[in-house]
C-alpha cells in the first residue's frame, strides 16, 4: 500500500485543520530538532564505541 499525491494532499489538508497554520511549521521545527539532536546521539555513542573497541594486534603471536 502506497500513499500517492492525492492521498498526501488530503492528508496535508486534514492536518491544517486540525492544528491550524500557526503549529504546523512549530511542530515540524520540533521534529526536526529531535531527529538531529538523536543523530548527534548516535554520533557520539560510534565515537565512543571506537574508542573504546579492543584494538587487534598487527604481529601474530607464536
Amino acid at each position: 500500500m502506497s500513499l500517492g499525491l492525492p492521498e498526501i494532499a488530503i492528508l496535508a489538508v486534514i492536518a491544517l485543520l486540525l492544528f491550524g497554520a500557526g503549529r504546523i511549521p512549530k511542530a515540524m521545527g520540533d521534529l526536526a530538532g529531535g531527529i538531529k539532536a538523536f543523530k548527534r546521539g548516535m554520533n557520539e555513542h560510534m565515537a565512543e564505541t571506537k574508542a573504546d573497541a579492543p584494538k587487534p594486534d598487527s604481529a601474530p603471536k607464536a
